[in-house]
């Protein structure tokens, strides 16, 4: 059957379980009817040894469901999600203590200094692993024994909402699974995707510059195993259904431990098919798809994240009918957000913005801005032109960044991410350092709450810490600058001076999450109109869903004073507004209000009297 058939099958179903905005008890034959169809869609020119049936039995018995149970399927186009969530994201031991587990270390530094305005935390990879600082997993089920253990893990889980990796596209080398392929039996033994180098290979993308096949004596003789990432990052064959029944055993077993959201990492290049890109390929969205229906049938207020580190347009499409993922990364917002701060002009911003389509219901936006990787300049291809990429690179090395490069479609090295602590990144502008790196900072964060999406909150960011060029000397990896080690008396010092960097912006950060949190027209779904106010002045229109509250997001992206005019941006006249950060009020009869540079406004309405 045609996929394009198979999908409007899919659909179909889906419309029989929910009627007329009604939702029907379903049966476990008719979610087992719903997993086969995605399985057709993704294995529909494999032969399998099993059927479709069969495989979807026992996905749903590895998930929990039990036959002639009544089932209740998920709300679609239901928001799990309001203005009061932000997600902290940090490694497990980005915070350290002598003779302490580094996951307890966490959660105390968690409830001490964020639970007042932080209400989840993406502890990146947490198991034990061979290198990329945890994304090579060596075993899946286990915590790394370094950090703690699963009941360290369900803590964290019972006080916060917990967000967790599923490296989904490869493992370690030096995992169980592999030493089985080397030695052609055991579980593993046909887990991982091969080729031929004689094979015409021309079209696949690769975020990196190494070479795509790993020669491998097994034995069964020599194997060229796939690597998207690194030699030591073997890839998976979801082509044999195991390794999707392997990966929902993992996703359940996270699940009984707390994880409420599941990133899936570098999921893009999930599918394989020689003579094509190898990636964003069917299978890999229907695959999204299934693990969707499995996750939220069994447990209605998880969601799926995709990473997927590629251009804005193909990112876009991993949000599918509000049937794929639950939410994507904005990758774009970091280049373009320190592009604007940087350059004082915010055109390639504002494009972007008006460009993005509004996230459907049951869908939304995870904004960032730093994160352990680092601004990656992929998703900026085609929104800045070649010569602003440039001029980034360049300012984000004179800062003291590091570039990663890749392999561009005509063989040359092409730069694929800056790697930089976020604060060293807007200590200045093209110009070079000045005076304004805080506020320049703050208001970067600024405009990232205020947009549409759920905001996440990188580690380092949060407490404003600066290039690590130690670890980069130690480790010989451009990505440690952004992955320092904090020892906690050390961090507590600094968060006490009121005198440090650290304690100013996570000071003034939570100030902004507690706005935040309490207004409803930011809520991740709320309504969002770009305003055109020139090129200094970067503003942006939310209105809550119940339209009772709208917020003017104004911000000042250069480095001298702007004056907006107020018919610019059409208050009520007979509504009270408020700049909630400030919080003074603005009279609609005023001509114009001044902006102090990289100074942000939050213009509110009041609620009638």
């Amino acid at each position: 059957m045609p996929l394009s058939k198979i999908t409007t099958s899919v659909n179909n179903l889906f419309r029989t379980i929910k009627i007329n905005g009604e939702v029907m008890q379903s049966t476990y034959n008719q979610l087992t009817e719903l997993v086969e169809h995605h399985l057709a869609v993704i294995y529909n020119d494999i032969e399998l040894a099993q059927s479709y049936q069969e495989i979807a039995h026992q996905l749903l018995d590895t998930m929990g469901f039990k036959e002639n149970v009544q089932i209740t399927p998920p709300l679609r186009h239901h928001n799990n999600w309001t203005q009061e969530d932000a997600v902290l994201i940090t490694y497990g031991d980005s915070i350290e203590s002598p003779g302490e587990k580094p996951l307890s270390t966490l959660h105390t530094f968690l409830t001490d200094c964020c639970a007042k305005n932080i209400n989840s935390v993406h502890i990146l990879p947490f198991f034990p692993y061979s290198s990329d600082d945890g994304f090579s997993v060596i075993d899946y089920s286990s915590v790394n024994e370094s950090l703690g253990d699963w009941d360290d893990i369900k803590r964290i889980a019972s006080d916060f909402r917990l967000m967790s990796d599923v490296v989904i596209n490869h493992c370690s080398s030096r995992s169980a699974w592999f030493d089985n392929f080397v030695k052609g039996e055991g579980p593993g033994s046909d887990f991982f995707f091969t080729a031929s180098p004689d094979e015409d290979l021309s079209n696949v993308v690769r975020p990196r510059i190494s070479p795509l096949l790993r020669e491998t004596e097994t034995a069964k003789g020599i194997e060229h195993v796939w690597c998207t990432f690194s030699h030591d990052q073997v890839d998976f064959d979801f082509r044999n259904p195991k390794v999707l029944q392997t990966f929902v055993s993992i996703i359940r077993q996270y699940l009984d431990n707390g994880v409420r959201i599941f990133r899936l990492d570098a999921v893009a290049f999930l599918w394989k098919k020689i003579g094509t890109s190898c990636i964003n390929l069917e299978q890999t969205h229907e695959a999204v798809r299934l693990l969707r229906t499995l996750i939220e049938y069994a447990q209605p207020d998880a969601i799926i994240i995709t990473e997927t580190n590629i251009p804005n347009r193909e990112n876009l499409a991993y949000l599918g009918n509000a049937n794929e993922a639950h939410a994507i990364y904005n990758f774009s917002l970091p280049p373009l957000l320190v592009n604007t701060l940087i350059t004082g002009d915010c055109h390639y911003l504002k494009s972007w913005l008006m460009s993005m389509p509004p996230a459907q219901n049951g869908t939304t936006y995870f904004n960032f801005i730093a994160s352990h990787d680092g601004i990656g300049l992929r998703p900026a291809e085609g929104l800045l032109e070649d010569e602003e990429l440039t001029v980034l690179v360049n300012t984000m090395q004179n800062f003291g960044g590091r570039i990663s490069w890749r392999a561009s479609e005509n063989g040359q090295q092409k730069a694929y991410e800056i790697n930089i602590a976020l604060y060293d990144a807007l200590q200045g502008t093209t110009k070079g350092t000045d005076k304004w790196g805080f506020q320049r900072f703050m208001c970067a964060h600024a405009i990232m709450l205020g947009l549409e999406g759920i905001p996440g909150i990188y580690i380092h960011s949060l407490l404003a810490t600066s290039n690590d060029y130690e670890r980069v000397k130690n480790t010989s990896h451009n990505r440690a600058i952004n992955r320092h080690k904090w020892q906690y008396d050390t961090l507590k010092e600094q968060l006490d001076s009121p005198y440090s960097q650290h304690h100013r912006v996570l000071n003034a950060m939570g100030d902004l999450l507690t706005i935040r949190r309490q207004q409803v027209a930011f809520h991740p779904n709320a309504t969002q109109f770009t305003l055109q106010l020139g090129s200094k002045i970067f503003g942006f229109w939310r209105q809550s869903i119940d339209r009772r509250q709208s917020i003017f997001c104004l911000s000042n992206i250069c480095d001298e004073i702007q004056e907006v005019h107020l018919s610019d941006i059409n208050l009520v006249g007979t509504d009270e507004w408020i700049d909630l950060i400030t919080k003074q009020p603005i009279y609609a009869t005023d001509c114009s209000i001044e902006l102090a540079p990289y100074q942000t406004m939050w213009i509110s309405n009041l609620p009638k009297r």
